[in-house]
């Protein structure tokens, strides 16, 4: 360390990048070793760490920042009588416009704004103590703030390597909207994270290796602090230090990273902290900059044709319109409905779908006595985007679900049609519905929204940072739907589960396997054991023999796979139980989970003017099965056994899917699926954007 780029002003700017990048490439190495059947080749194992170094290197770029502007700026000039007068009407400037004008507005983010003037009071008086110092003191606290920083670095370094180890174990892919989500949301993530990790061995653990490295480090910290270097020498370093990120940023394409068809080695050359940064602002993507398109009279032409069934007919001839009126011969049945969502609930987790491990029994049996869609598909890998899917039967659109997006009320949706036949309509979860912003979507299209703070204190069984135990909830929707019964009108409860959520802890005694355990078998078992006694206790009430009972997941436990959208990570199953109105039937019809409402609806023959993209799956025409898959950039299209992405930047593939592995064969594209494809996403985009899907 007595040699070389470690001994000079900048020392430490060089110690943190090479840090930086050790970090880095050794995270990548761990993921790489720890996913399961990657199939990497040789090529793709070269491709993904030099691509992947472009991105650490760019990234690396920016956290050096804080300490380019530190040994920069630093000097002693300020500290000369002369020159006190200026300094501190300079800092008491500063205050008097943050207290006393409206300059920087306060409203905006009242945090920021404190912060700021902490920060700025904070260096003031730091600088008042260090001008009747001696220079040996200021060159002592200098160096301590550094080394400070050094170590503060260094841990957020090892933090985040050990979080992108924990979000790939999880999702086996970088961070994404996932992780945007859980900063926003951090009371239930940092909790959940709490119960189900050593959260406090694993800081401590990482404390003491970052003051450890540091301490190994110290003698670059005092060479950018004892080490002279003349401003303009330094000053023209430092603005080159400091281009280098914008340079970088405008250089470096997130498609890089998309260098191959092997979706594990594609995530493992990314950064997890440049993944972060886009997701972060790629919240929604724009359909026509970033894919494929077609004329919209076309893409519209193609659409029009995909919806049209016997039961429907198209009530204008405007090409742009989907609105429809749909009839059944029989008469409207006015049943009650009763959906419960349920979370993380992937089809192989049921014997009827080659489950072995008996953790859905009574679904098992219920499924005997229902009608079960053995073919049903959902939409994305996120519960907004499962809740967006039953509520609005639309296809999936790139970036975040409608769910999380601004103005998304009064929107056409499964709930406005049942209101315009009297239904009251509600949404029950058991966590606080301001989580994913739930209660904002649900409450904005007319649904009474109730969550956990309608139960009182000490009535629940048992907690966790989600919410009550699946238990609760269902006594809590007896309550709400014996009230309902009561005042005498037709109900559709929407009801979406908890407990089948990371930490996998539920109460004690309800299932042979035990909560401390806290695996997915155990919480997906009490699920099943919760959902009985909802149906069991539910079989006494007056409305039961006049209710629909559907039983659904909102997506799967995992989506991980070596292809882009591995179709096992989407296949879910759904019951459809009422045993005075419905005959139990195994339904194997390709269905997409936006068939779900239209299905219920046909179910029940309501007649109704529909904007849903989904169709009622038992009145459907063979040759119109297909079903929808998502991330949130990849759009699926599955029919007649090829699957179609659509991916940016305008890229185009097809593959055959292998329906029982997930594994998936590239194949020539079919140019009439690939047009019904785009059609599809082209056209939701369109009407979303134009506001043309409102109720």
């Amino acid at each position: 360390m007595s040699k070389g780029i470690f001994r000079n002003r900048f020392s430490i700017i060089w110690l943190v990048t090479v840090l930086f990048l050790a970090v880095s490439v050794l995270t990548r190495i761990a993921l790489l070793i720890s996913t399961p059947a990657p199939g990497i080749t040789a090529a793709q194992l070269t491709g993904l760490f030099f691509i992947g170094l472009l991105y650490d290197l760019s990234v690396a770029a920016f956290v050096i920042i804080p300490f380019v502007l530190q040994l920069w700026l630093q000097n002693d000039v300020v500290y000369r009588k002369s020159m006190a007068p200026f300094v501190c009407l300079f800092f008491t400037g500063l205050l008097v416009l943050l207290l006393f004008t409206n300059l920087i507005p306060r409203d905006y983010s009242p945090e920021v704004y404190r912060a700021l003037v902490w920060y700025i009071a904070i260096r003031f008086a730091i600088y008042l103590c260090l001008f009747f110092m001696p220079y040996r003191f200021r060159l002592y606290w200098r160096t301590t703030v550094l080394f400070a920083g050094l170590s503060l670095v260094v841990f957020l370094m090892l933090l985040n390597a050990v979080s992108e180890w924990f979000f790939w174990q999880e999702f086996y892919s970088r961070y994404n909207f996932i992780a945007v989500d859980y900063l926003v949301y951090t009371t239930e993530v940092l909790g959940n994270i709490s119960e189900s990790y050593p959260v406090t061995a694993i800081i401590t653990t990482l404390i003491v290796l970052s003051l450890l490295i540091a301490v190994l480090f110290r003698r670059p910290v005092r060479n950018s602090v004892q080490l002279p270097l003349p401003f303009a020498k330094r000053s023209l370093l430092a603005i080159s230090l400091l281009l280098a990120p914008l340079l970088l940023y405008y250089a470096l394409q997130e498609q890089w990273r998309h260098f191959s068809r092997n979706e594990y080695a594609n995530s493992l050359a990314g950064n997890g902290l440049y993944e972060f940064a886009t997701a972060f602002n790629q919240n929604e993507l724009d359909f026509y900059k970033f894919y494929q398109t077609l004329p919209d009279v076309t893409a519209f032409k193609v659409l029009r044709q995909q919806l049209q069934v016997p039961n429907s007919h198209f009530v204008s001839n405007d090409p742009y319109s989907i609105e429809r009126d749909i009839t059944y011969a029989e008469p409207e049945r006015k049943l009650n409905v009763v959906l419960i969502s349920v979370e993380s609930l992937s089809a192989d987790f049921m014997q009827a779908f080659g489950g072995t491990k008996n953790i859905t029994p009574y679904l098992d049996s219920l499924a005997q006595q229902s009608l079960l869609f053995t073919q049903l598909y959902s939409s994305g890998t996120r519960t907004v985007r499962g809740l967006e899917a039953l509520s609005l039967s639309i296809p999936p659109t790139p970036g975040q679900s409608i769910v999380k997006r601004p103005h998304n009320a009064h929107l056409f949706s499964l709930g406005s049609v049942l209101r315009s036949k009297g239904y009251t309509t509600q949404y029950l979860y058991g966590g606080y519905s301001y989580f994913d912003n739930m209660k904002t979507f649900f409450g904005g299209n007319g649904y009474t929204v109730i969550d956990r703070s309608a139960i009182p204190k000490g009535r629940e069984h048992y907690q966790n940072i989600w919410g009550v135990a699946d238990e609760d909830l269902f006594t809590l929707a007896l309550h709400v739907l014996d009230g309902n019964n009561a005042a005498g009108k037709p109900f559709f409860a929407h009801i979406m589960t908890v407990s089948n959520h990371r930490p996998f802890t539920y109460p004690a005694g309800r299932i042979d396997i035990p909560p401390s355990m806290q695996i997915r078998e155990g919480a997906v078992k009490y699920t099943d054991y919760a959902i009985n006694r909802f149906l069991q206790e539910a079989r006494h009430k007056k409305w039961f023999d006049s209710t629909l009972f559907v039983i659904v997941a909102d997506h799967c436990a995992g989506s991980a796979g070596s292809v882009e959208l591995p179709v096992t990570g989407y296949h879910i199953p759904m019951l459809i139980y009422a045993p005075k109105w419905l005959a139990p039937q195994r339904v194997n019809t390709l269905t997409a989970q936006i068939d779900v409402a239209p299905t219920i609806l046909g179910l029940l023959k309501l007649r109704y003017r529909s904007k849903f993209f989904g169709l009622d799956v038992l009145n459907m025409p063979p040759e119109k099965q297909r079903a929808f898959i998502s991330t949130y950039q990849g759009l699926g299209y599955l029919r007649k056994g090829r699957l179609v992405i659509q991916s940016p930047v305008r890229k185009l593939s097809e593959y055959v899917p292998d329906l029982a592995t997930g594994d998936a064969a590239a194949v020539p594209l079919n140019d009439t699926l690939t047009t019904e494809a785009i059609a599809y996403y082209q056209s939701i985009s369109w009407l979303l954007k134009h506001k043309k899907q409102s109720e």
